[in-house]
């Protein structure tokens, strides 16, 4: 029963709102309970989904309920959590106990020091001011912008409540304290890249509002497939000067001078010249090897990536810098095998069951907004995202794909050849309002713009918890 009542109590909670008189005639407002001392003992969490329903807890956040254990608690008349006037319902208010949620609206970095972390109970002719930490909701990353970055270089990490981050973690244990700039909104902060990180993984950070961290694909190389320097083998055949094949040749000098080496500029000089003229299909291609390539058989990934992992675990990532705004015409279509013809957007490659993902990074939720980089930016795709994963993903009947299934296809195709492509054609779109809206291309001149780094990461989320459940009793 004791189960059962915890259940019930959110949903008692919320039929009895207001149904409490607040009339100063009442029992509750006596002037005998208006003087009795107060004393808190324990707080608890009262969570009906865990299997711990009413838990001793030493902090709470936003949104959850507590119950205060104490003595003289009856005749409460106001409740301060970090100073913000609370409701509590006082049908569930005896001498020992009371039931109050924190509101969302409760201030917490921003809070007044001299009342931050703190449970004030008001009556008429006595108060108590019981310290107790508050905390934001959990800590999570969203994003981070350089997963790759090179020693000095800023990264900024983004997501919620990450107010007042004070410790980064990276892979293999380098901590950084120092220099961590922080926005005030608890939607991201930065800090400098240091010397020394040479193990992938995870990012942690650790603020007022607890530990969070990244899915592991922090300077995680093992998975690359190409990065232009010598991991990977780039794969050309029939190049000419006004061809769309991309050679050796067409590789240029990292153009943002932070020492990554040779890099590929998706619309080489040759042929940004003249410009990509409107309409224009598979502009610009650049492969992998192909069949005879032993890193072209991705089973090698699977002593990093097990096979049986789902694919929405997984992501494509790679580095791209644009130093001028790119909108407006253009955009990148990514080929997991060779078997398509870079006619991008709307096209037979654009099939709901092919492996295939088009990039168009200037489209943010329906509204046309100029790509631009300080730096190198990484560009994480989920792996579901491609047409055929994404199409398996969203069919309840069909089992979730693994990355067996990306192994099974690209060894299985004609050619097992990884490439992206500059492609120019007109598409369709649907805007911010949820209208069909056809893009007309125009001739594309530039900018300039690079990519580096193709690379297979982990990719599940961190799933912030407070406390661990109890193992189920047999």
């Amino acid at each position: 029963m004791k189960k059962f009542r915890y259940y019930m109590l959110p949903v008692v909670a919320l039929l009895s709102l207001g149904m409490a008189s607040c009339n100063d005639d009442d029992e509750y407002f006596e002037e005998e309970y208006q003087g009795t001392p107060m004393s808190i003992t324990q707080v608890y969490l009262e969570d009906y989904k865990s299997s711990v329903p009413d838990r001793p807890v030493e902090f709470a956040r936003l949104g959850q309920m507590l119950r205060l254990e104490g003595e003289g608690l009856y005749g409460v008349k106001k409740v301060y959590i970090n100073g913000y006037d609370t409701y509590f319902n006082r049908a569930y208010v005896t001498d020992n106990s009371m039931i109050v949620s924190v509101h969302r609206d409760t201030p917490v970095s921003d809070c007044d020091p001299e009342v931050r972390n703190t449970i004030r109970l008001v009556k008429d002719k006595t108060e108590l001011v019981y310290e107790f930490l508050i905390r934001n909701g959990y800590s999570t990353i969203s994003q981070i912008s350089n997963t790759l970055p090179q020693p000095g270089e800023t990264v900024t990490v983004y997501g919620s409540y990450l107010h007042e981050t004070s410790k980064v973690t990276l892979p293999g244990g380098v901590e950084v304290t120092d220099g961590i700039i922080n926005d005030k909104d608890g939607e991201w902060f930065s800090f400098t890249m240091p010397s020394g990180v040479t193990q992938g993984g995870a990012l942690v950070s650790e603020s007022p509002n607890g530990v969070t961290e990244s899915p592991a694909y922090f300077n995680e190389t093992r998975g690359m497939i190409l990065n232009f320097d010598g991991i990977g083998t780039q794969g050309y055949w029939s190049w000419s000067e006004t061809g769309s094949m991309i050679n050796g040749d067409d590789l240029v000098d990292d153009p943002a001078g932070s020492g990554r080496g040779k890099v590929w500029q998706v619309v080489p000089d040759r042929l940004l010249t003249d410009g990509i003229s409107s309409g224009k299909p598979r502009a610009t291609e650049c492969w992998t090897a192909g069949n005879d390539n032993e890193a072209d058989d991705w089973t090698n990934f699977t002593s990093f990536i097990p096979a049986t992992t789902p694919l929405s675990e997984i992501a494509l990532q790679f580095d791209i810098y644009c130093p001028e705004p790119w909108s407006g015409t253009g955009y990148i279509q990514i080929c997991q095998i060779n078997n398509f013809n870079f006619a991008g957007i709307g096209s037979d490659d654009d099939g709901k069951n092919n492996q295939v993902y088009m990039f168009v990074p200037w489209i943010n939720n329906g509204e046309i907004v100029p790509m631009q980089t300080e730096g190198w930016m990484t560009v994480t795709i989920p792996y579901t995202s491609f047409n055929k994963y994404g199409t398996l993903q969203a069919d309840a009947e069909s089992p979730n794909p693994t990355f067996q299934m990306v192994i099974d296809d690209r060894n299985a195709s004609s050619y097992r050849n990884f490439g992206m492509g500059f492609v120019n054609t007109d598409f369709d779109y649907t805007d911010a309002a949820g209208e069909k809206v056809t893009l007309k291309s125009t001739a594309f001149t530039g900018p300039k713009i690079y990519i580096d780094n193709w690379r297979l990461v982990p990719n599940k989320a961190f799933e912030p918890s407070d406390y661990e459940e109890p193992e189920d009793e047999e």
